[in-house]
């Protein structure tokens, strides 16, 4: 038998599983014990670069560039958006280090850049049904999202600076938000200068726990784009601006419309769980500015508590009984959307069923499914509420909306046809654009002149956004703010729900008339 030489030679099967116990027996009986435990763990709760399996629901939660792991997704209907954002920033990147820049998606204007910067887009991406938002809400922010993102770096909106997106999940209900923010936090002083963190944008719904999420960022200094909060005491925390109108403004739209239309009498159904800060802002808004000489509400709310699923339902119920002796020629509905669905169909079995019912409501109705929708509109009730945005506003009002990024939004525009499975009224994507590009226009306009770029420089310039060529030229319309946060004159669209299970545009009220 001849000499075998060691760089030829490869060990057997059985040798290698010898060698492994071996070294693991060896761990056992040794001081390795904790470190051998700690590896296991560590390997079993990866989902992928920056992301970790916790909680009871063992949710992948935390931050994703989707450059080194494309093929990962927080969810299996997020892996065409999330897939598409990874392959950006792996284009951004690669431009950056002197690559190719990748293959082109289709074709855009901006020619290559040498540097980026990094923003994240963070909400809730694991979603449950007790989540205020829908899977497919979810998603079209992530979309709206990916459209700034693209704007910026090979559209319409070029800049010196292209745009890194980072996407974070704080799990369902945000219940993973710390371990989230502190992650962002980390990385927005940790690393090389243009992967830090500046600016965080979308922030999810108008709860306890994202307002907790909020004051952490700021606390260190990171700047924050809110897109779909609305309820009116998430003011005054210092970075933080918003670009949908608040429950102020949606209040003042709706009794203005409501007025306009000779409601005289509403009663205000109000969730008066205490973490649902959008309800509670709702009812208090409109509780302000509905009642006059001419118009009139009860002393006290009907009011129902979300967080006590023992009684919720059956309160609702019999809330609509109640409505039938009051008489009321509109009912305000201050609560989530999936609420609004049972009280409609306890209103739609009512006992006075010779009655006609008007109800009024909130922006989260956008939460709501098709199907829940066409259920909806099938009861026969008028179901109006007060949105977030909508992609006609432009036709009728081309001075308070960017006629460029609404076109974006239109049927047979580029959101129907890069996503042509899903719609574009519910203004999700719509509003996470508008909060994307702010960022983007924020660490740009941070960047002037080779000053410091950090997350409070970029948060200083969200009040410099004023003037009409500092103003976003956003899809809901142009957007400025003012000292605590809240935006400037946001229009607000009122929608109606058509007997075939969608809404239309039904009127606009621009903000100095809201009252």
């Amino acid at each position: 038998m001849g000499d075998v030489s060691m760089g030829s030679w490869r060990p057997t099967r059985p040798v290698v599983r010898w060698a492994v116990c071996v070294v693991v027996a060896a761990l056992v009986l040794g001081t390795g014990v904790p470190a051998l435990y700690d590896w296991w763990q560590q390997r079993e709760a990866r989902c992928a670069e920056g992301v970790t399996r916790l909680g009871p629901l063992d949710e992948c939660v935390g931050v994703s560039d989707g450059v080194g792991e494309p093929d990962f997704a927080f969810d299996q209907h997020l892996a065409d958006i999330q897939r598409r954002i990874g392959k950006e920033n792996r284009r951004v990147v690669d431009d950056a280090e002197g690559g190719n820049g990748g293959e082109s998606e289709s074709a855009g204007t901006g020619g290559a850049g040498r540097s980026y910067v990094t923003i994240a887009y963070m909400t809730s991406l694991t979603v449950q049904s007790d989540d205020s938002n829908s899977e497919g809400a979810v998603r079209r922010q992530l979309q709206g999202a990916y459209l700034a993102q693209y704007r910026a770096n090979r559209g319409d909106q070029p800049g010196s600076q292209k745009i890194r997106l980072l996407v974070a999940n704080t799990g369902s209900g945000a219940a993973h938000w710390e371990h989230t923010v502190d992650q962002l936090i980390e990385m927005s002083t940790a690393g090389k200068r243009q992967d830090r963190v500046l600016a965080v944008a979308g922030l999810g719904p108008s709860t306890d726990r994202n307002r907790a999420a909020m004051r952490k960022l700021s606390e260190h200094g990171i700047a924050m784009v809110a897109s779909t909060m609305t309820a009116t005491n998430l003011t005054g925390i210092p970075g933080l601006v918003r670009v949908a109108p608040t429950n102020r403004d949606e209040a003042r739209a709706a009794s203005a419309f409501l007025k306009r239309h000779d409601f005289r009498s509403a009663v205000i159904v109000q969730d008066e769980a205490e973490a649902n800060l959008y309800a509670q802002t709702l009812a208090e808004e409109f509780r302000k500015v509905y009642p006059d000489k001419k118009h009139h509400l009860p002393e006290e709310n009907a009011g129902y508590d979300a967080s006590r699923p023992d009684s919720w339902e059956g309160e609702l119920y019999w809330i609509t009984r109640t409505l039938c002796d009051e008489k009321p020629d509109v009912v305000y509905f201050a609560g989530r959307g999936k609420h609004l669905m049972t009280f409609i169909n306890s209103l739609a079995n009512r006992t006075c069923q010779w009655r006609d019912f008007t109800v009024m409501t909130g922006d989260d109705t956008t939460n709501l499914t098709p199907s829940q929708l066409r259920a909806a509109a099938a009861k026969g009730i008028d179901v109006y509420y007060t949105g977030l945005a909508h992609p006609d506003m432009w036709r009728d009002h081309p001075d308070a909306v960017s006629a460029p990024s609404a076109e974006y939004f239109q049927e047979g525009g580029w959101m129907s046809k890069t996503f042509p499975s899903d719609p574009r009224d519910d203004a999700q994507a719509l509003m996470a654009h508008d909060a994307t590009l702010t960022c983007v226009r924020a660490v740009r306009m941070a960047a002037h002149e080779g000053s410091t770029l950090t997350g409070a420089a970029t948060a200083r310039m969200f009040r410099q956004m004023r003037g009409r060529n500092q103003q976003v030229e956003g899809a809901s319309g142009f957007l400025a703010f003012r000292n605590n946060g809240d935006p400037l004159n946001k229009a607000v669209p009122i929608l109606k729900l058509e007997r075939d299970g969608h809404f239309t545009l039904d009127d606009v009220v621009l903000g100095d008339h809201a009252r």
